[in-house]
């Protein structure tokens, strides 16, 4: 099931480990004005997003949509990741090995974590971040009881499920059919293993101080009515990042997934603005 009929193409790349993930690429109409590279959600994945993707590939950007190991199209250790370092050394490769001309960078809620903590181990390899609706201070989590539990089931029997606490698709958005969508998309991650819940503890912890070391243009995308995000301490949060290149943007009648509000034209046009004014000369590569 596909969120948006948009053209796309499906590609595959090699980890360093043997994982070959899949990624959905939208080429630019006309002369490229720069590449955009997109990380998802912990329960979401790139067939949620081909709206605001094909509105950028129409105005001249290549995007890469990565699906990450274990979720969406990529069916092989479902729900799962040995390590975050794992999940930042895919990015790192994909990003040399395609994109030495430095893409923009834009994590989506829990991809937010992902796009920061790989500026801060793996510096220099993007031209700016954007973050949508941020998931690094989440309102939503497991319960202490249902932590401990998941600890222990982190040392011995890693691969355990549990269900990720975001299956109410009220908390994504309030437009109904999207509503819908939601709750019966068959590639949507409902359960993760215990060690890729305590892995993605343990980037809350590595985020305070990854923030520190950003000094790429950073632009923070804001949803007023987010239910899963606490908008207040990102801001905090971002406000710690050394950038001089700093922008946020709130939309105050908005839910979590901007991409699913019933217009999300002026959302996706504010993002181009930013990437226009952000882009440089493109060398194209054969």
């Amino acid at each position: 099931m596909q969120a948006i009929h948009s053209p796309c193409t499906i590609e595959t790349f090699k980890a360093s480990d043997g994982y070959v993930w899949r990624y959905r690429r939208y080429e630019p109409e006309g002369p490229r004005r720069g590449t955009v590279v997109c990380l998802h959600g912990i329960q979401s994945h790139g067939g949620w997003y081909g709206a605001s993707c094909a509105y950028l590939a129409r105005a001249g950007y290549r995007v890469d949509l990565l699906d990450r190991r274990g979720s969406g199209l990529n069916t092989e250790a479902r729900g799962d990741a040995r390590s975050f370092r794992r999940l930042l050394a895919d990015i790192a490769e994909f990003l040399i090995a395609e994109h030495p001309d430095r893409p923009h960078l834009l994590g989506i809620s829990w991809g937010s974590k992902l796009a920061i903590t790989l500026e801060h181990f793996y510096p220099g390899l993007v031209r700016s971040i954007g973050l949508i609706a941020p998931g690094m201070c989440p309102r939503i989590g497991p319960g202490r009881g249902q932590r401990v539990t998941i600890l222990a089931y982190r040392v011995f029997s890693p691969r355990r499920l549990f269900p990720i606490p975001l299956n109410d698709p009220a908390l994504f958005t309030a437009t109904p059919r999207w509503q819908a969508f939601i709750r019966d998309d068959p590639h949507a991650l409902r359960q993760a293993t215990a060690r890729l819940l305590v892995e993605s503890a343990r980037l809350d912890i590595v985020l305070r101080r990854a923030v520190r070391s950003i000094r790429v243009p950073l632009l923070l995308m804001l949803a007023g009515k987010d239910r899963i995000i606490d908008n207040p301490r990102t801001r905090a949060m971002i406000d710690r990042c050394p950038t001089a290149d700093r922008r946020v943007i709130e939309y105050p009648e908005a839910h979590h997934t901007l991409e699913f509000e019933e217009d999300p034209t002026p959302i996706f046009a504010d993002l181009l603005a930013w990437l226009d004014a952000h882009r440089v000369p493109v060398t194209t590569r054969p």
